[in-house]
């Protein structure tokens, strides 16, 4: 019988968190640098006008937080 993989889950990161963990929660769970990722972010929110901020509180929502 083949052994049971993990299942790969995202969470909010506890460790690696400067507002409330997401970018430092999808930098774990893609394995890309946590600030390579908020760079990304911000970028995304400037050239979409503030989009990127409704997109983190919903995130911040939807995306649990490790236990």
């Amino acid at each position: 019988m083949p052994d049971k993989q993990e299942v790969k889950r995202l969470y909010r990161s506890k460790k690696n968190r400067i507002i409330a963990g997401i970018c430092g929660g999808i930098g774990e769970y893609t394995g890309v640098d946590p600030v390579i990722i908020r760079l990304i972010w911000i970028v995304v929110t400037l050239i979409t006008l503030g989009v990127g901020i409704l997109a983190y509180l919903i995130a911040w929502l939807v995306i649990p937080e490790r236990r």
